[in-house]
């Protein structure tokens, strides 16, 4: 079966507002993920990290990728593309989808001329677009960017025009590093393998990805009949018009999917969202994923699809949600993985699991990961975030002037302890303008406790920080004191009071 893509340049540049006449870059895990032309035209490149984009183009504009804006504002040129070109579609991602491509080939009198009414209805739309055409949906995304306008592989010849491609283009990390190790660098030299020592070594996603590198579709299993409905469904009564509880139900109902699917044997490569609305309006929106889609992702991909149908207005003219569902498509055999003997005892979909069923009890940020974030005290290097949420900045590098050395503090606390350093006249001990202590500290007393000497100390250090913003500005001086009783603990002062935030041991 042919497959059509259709890929608008730069997406999450055009989702952002940006104009490619001045250096813009998307960025998403400290990388480029999306450039304007002018980037590019002064060095930048996708996958870039963003110090050396930086460092290639000083003027460059760097915006943090945001996934949701980026579908609402794709669902009107998949609604104009619903009604001019063709009615069922698959979002790959913002910015690509696929088509099948027999049937509005057939109509429009040939794929040439369906490209050419696809350019032209994006063109007059002020969408920047390419087409391409092969055997695969695999072939036809890589077609797509194989030429000014795209390509049109011919019937058959997918496998030829998929060989020079190297390796890595297969996204599977694991073959990507091996397969050149063994002298296997591009689609051509892994598909002429013998398919049945492809499977033994590298397993069912081996072969997987050497029919992908042979243009062969994958094969979706039916085991258990034609009619077969592994759907799920959510009802409200009465019609609910708050978002918040349709996408908070998203995850639960992913879950069931999951299980549902578990018990069959198969994955899903492809979910339909469905929507009931009491106008009796039913939208729906069909998202392909190759491979396994988490419970996570199912409710991510809810989440940003219900926003873009309230954003683009298809939701305002009804007076609520009915039902939620959630249709399976492109069934594959669940090949299963084998665990680590001495890993984690803990599956990463139990985990997912068990954390949903918290969030659902508890509350969303019930359930958090801590991750690294730029700071210069112990308590503002790690940040909580919601388990599921993607985090709202990326990780800022650099050397952060006044953060503290190792070795690090065992006990950060939540909220700094009030405390009193005494000094050897019994007085206060403070810190001068010039950052320097008023007097050598002699004892130490926390949240009003017994005094107890002090053996050693080392510092103040000065922190200055957000002194442009006279509501966020924040000036402190941090203290490492040791004590008689063994312990050591860092202190700061901030407008003359001194209190505990950390405990070393």
């Amino acid at each position: 079966m042919r497959a059509l893509a259709i890929w608008m340049m730069d997406w999450p540049v055009v989702a952002a507002g940006a104009d490619h006449d001045e250096p813009v870059a998307i960025i998403a895990r400290e990388r480029v993920l999306a450039c304007s032309r002018e980037a590019r035209r002064q060095g930048v490149k996708r996958g870039m990290r963003v110090r050396q984009a930086s460092g290639r183009c000083p003027r460059l504009r760097l915006l943090d990728r945001d996934p949701e804006a980026e579908v609402r504002a794709f669902e009107p040129v998949l609604r104009l593309l619903e009604k001019r070109v063709a009615p069922h579609m698959e979002v790959l991602r913002p910015g690509l989808i696929a088509v099948p491509a027999r049937g509005p080939a057939r109509y429009f009198g040939g794929e040439p001329a369906l490209v050419e009414h696809i350019t032209t209805v994006l063109t007059d739309a002020g969408v920047e677009s390419r087409t391409g055409a092969a055997d695969t949906v695999f072939a036809a995304a890589l077609a797509v960017r194989a030429g000014q306008v795209g390509v049109l592989v011919p019937a058959g010849q997918s496998a030829e025009f998929l060989a020079p491609y190297p390796v890595g283009v297969l996204g599977r990390p694991r073959l990507s590093q091996l397969l050149p190790r063994l002298g296997i660098t591009t689609l051509g030299a892994f598909a002429a393998l013998p398919g049945d020592r492809v499977l033994a070594r590298f397993g069912h996603d081996g072969a997987a990805a050497q029919r992908t590198a042979r243009g062969q579709e994958a094969r979706p299993l039916n085991a258990s009949g034609a009619d077969s409905d592994y759907s799920v469904a959510e009802a409200f009564e009465p019609p609910e018009d708050n978002l918040e509880p349709v996408i908070f139900l998203a995850k639960a109902l992913a879950e069931q999917l999951h299980a549902r699917l578990a018990r069959a044997g198969a994955v899903c490569a492809r979910l339909q969202v469905e929507v009931g609305l009491t106008s009796g309006l039913r939208l729906s929106r069909l998202w392909r994923h190759e491979g396994r889609l988490s419970a996570l992702a199912v409710a991510e991909r809810v989440r940003w699809q219900i926003a873009a149908w309230a954003e683009t207005g298809q939701l305002a003219a009804a007076a609520g949600i009915t039902t939620l569902r959630l249709v399976p498509e492109g069934l594959s055999a669940a090949t299963g993985r084998q665990s680590l003997l001495f890993g984690p005892r803990i599956a990463p979909e139990e985990l997912e699991h068990a954390a949903g069923q918290l969030q659902a009890m508890l509350g969303h940020r019930a359930v958090v990961r801590q991750e690294l974030a730029g700071g210069r005290g112990p308590g503002e290097r790690i940040v909580d975030i919601p388990y599921g949420d993607a985090r709202s900045r990326p990780l800022v590098e650099g050397t952060w002037p006044g953060r503290l050395p190792a070795p690090h503090p065992a006990v950060v606390y939540p909220t700094p302890r009030p405390a009193q350093v005494i000094g050897a006249d019994g007085g206060p001990v403070g810190v001068s303008g010039r950052t320097l202590l008023t007097q050598a500290p002699t004892a130490l007393s926390i949240d009003g406790a017994a005094p107890v000497a002090v053996t050693g100390w080392t510092g103040p250090w000065p922190v200055l920080e957000d002194w442009w913003i006279p509501a966020q500005a924040r000036r402190l001086a941090r203290l490492q004191v040791a004590c008689a009783d063994g312990r050591a603990w860092l202190l700061h002062i901030q407008d003359g009071r001194w209190a505990v935030e950390a405990l070393y041991g």
